[in-house]
Parts: C-alpha cells; structure tokens; sequence
C-alpha cells in the first residue's frame, strides 16, 4: 500500500524534533540544506490519496466498518503552502511552533530551514514569516543575506520554476504567472525575465489545449452561451481576451457550429 508523504514532515526531520506517528525523513537533512546540498520538491496539480493514521478505520471505511465518502484533495503545485494566502503570507507549521534557540540570529536561522525544506520560497515569504515570528529586523536581515549568498534563497529561480510549472500544470498565461510572482515578492524585472520563457505561439497552443479538454462539457449548450464559457475559462487563466475568442471559435467550427454572426463584445 503506498504511503503518502506529506512536506510537513520533512520539515520535523529537519528541524530535528522527534517524529510522531506516520511522519519520517532524514534528520540531517536540513544541515544539508543550509550548505546547499538538498533539493526542493515540485509539486503538481494531481491530487493523491494515502493510508488512514495509525489505530484509524481502514481507507475508505468508517470506524464502525460502513463506507466512508471521500473527496478529492488538489495536491500542491510548486512554491504553494497549505493554508497560504495569494499575498505570499506564510501559515505557521508545527515545526514552527517549536521553542526557537534564544539568540535572534538563530532563531530565524532554524526558522528560514525548516521553510526552505518543506518548499521553496522567495525573499519576501521568508522576511514576512520572520517577521511574523517577531524576529528583529537586523537579524533578519543578516540570515536572509547569509542565505542568498548560499543560493539557498533565489528569487530568479525560483520564479523560472513557477513559470514552468504553472504554465505546463494548471495552463496559466504570462499575464496570470506575472500577478501570481508579485504576490510572491518577486522584483518586476526578475518576473519579466521569466515569463519571457512563454511567448504567444505556446500560448496559443496551451489555450487550444486548454479549450479541447474542456469542449465536450459545453456540448448540449447553445452557441453563444459555449462561446462565453469556454473563452471566459481562458480569461481567467490570464489569455488575452482577442486570442481566447480566436481560439474558442476555431474549435466551436471544427464541431460544425456556425459562429460568423457571433458578437465581438467580449465576454
């Protein structure tokens, strides 16, 4: 049976407090982390189930042995945090609840692995939870310094990531990718670097995708209203309104549907 595997428990391992039930991971892994040496994951989109904790009812059962409904959990993409807000705030996690070392140096020092080895993150997530945890500025300051000189902290990369993932993952656009790495803390520039990796022709071809996967939902509808609700999907994921109307009415004619007195007021 395969067990899942959650982040928050690489974050106990490397914090170095002891594992509870159903937790594991190397406990060293967050000295390496500080020297370079660990990696961070990438999540997907995908959701994934996993086994009941210990002395629970077996998967998919009820205590009393009755079936149990279950709901489907969308796994974490890259960069995410459960329970983090769009503005890039940090939720506290068990392991930063633990009683920090005295010294304020220390203190956002064990602060900044423990969340480096769950996800990656930008500067700004880092000095935002620091300063959740009322570390003082110059402290902060001299971790998050220390820490990028190390590389484990890098704002370019980290936004290159997000844009290939997210755009390959849930099929979002420069536009929606760029608001999502100023949520982040990401510098304009950095942002503008990385979404440069999508130009238009691979948009396109990611919205025609988009559009084929989500085409037969809207069968049965009238025209117009299929138009509206396929190009409105794309809008949210950023696409320009000009190229998801394009889009959107290519694939309504490659079904037989007449769309040259369809209206261009938008959507």
């Amino acid at each position: 049976m395969t067990r899942r595997t959650d982040w928050a428990e690489y974050e106990y391992a490397a914090s170095g407090v002891p594992r509870g039930r159903g937790t594991g991971g190397d406990a060293g892994s967050a000295g390496e982390a500080e020297h370079g040496h660990g990696s961070a994951p990438f999540g997907d989109d995908e959701s994934h189930g996993g086994d009941s904790p210990e002395g629970g009812s077996p998967r998919g059962g009820s205590r009393d042995g009755g079936p149990r409904g279950r709901r489907g959990r969308r796994r974490r993409g890259f960069g995410e945090t459960a329970g983090a807000e769009d503005g890039g705030a940090l939720s506290s996690s068990r392991a930063e609840q633990e009683a920090p070392p005295a010294d304020p140096v220390e203190q956002a020092r064990a602060i900044c692995l423990r969340l480096l080895t769950g996800t990656p993150r930008t500067r700004k997530q880092l000095a935002d939870a620091l300063r959740k945890r009322q570390i003082p500025d110059p402290a902060a300051e001299e971790v998050l310094s220390r820490f990028e000189v190390a590389g484990l902290i890098d704002d370019s990369a980290f936004a290159d990531a997000w844009v290939e993932s997210r755009h390959h993952g849930r099929g979002l656009a420069r536009r929606a990718l760029a608001r999502e790495l100023r949520t982040k803390g990401v510098d304009a520039a950095l942002i503008d670097e990385a979404v440069s990796q999508l130009d238009s022709e691979q948009e396109e071809a990611t919205a025609r995708e988009l559009v084929a996967r989500k085409l037969r939902s809207t069968r049965g509808l009238d025209r117009d209203k299929r138009l509206r609700r396929l190009a409105g999907m794309l809008a949210r994921k950023g696409y320009p309104e000009g190229m998801a109307l394009r889009v959107v009415r290519q694939a309504l004619e490659e079904e037989g549907e007449d769309t040259e007195f369809l209206g261009n007021e938008g959507y």
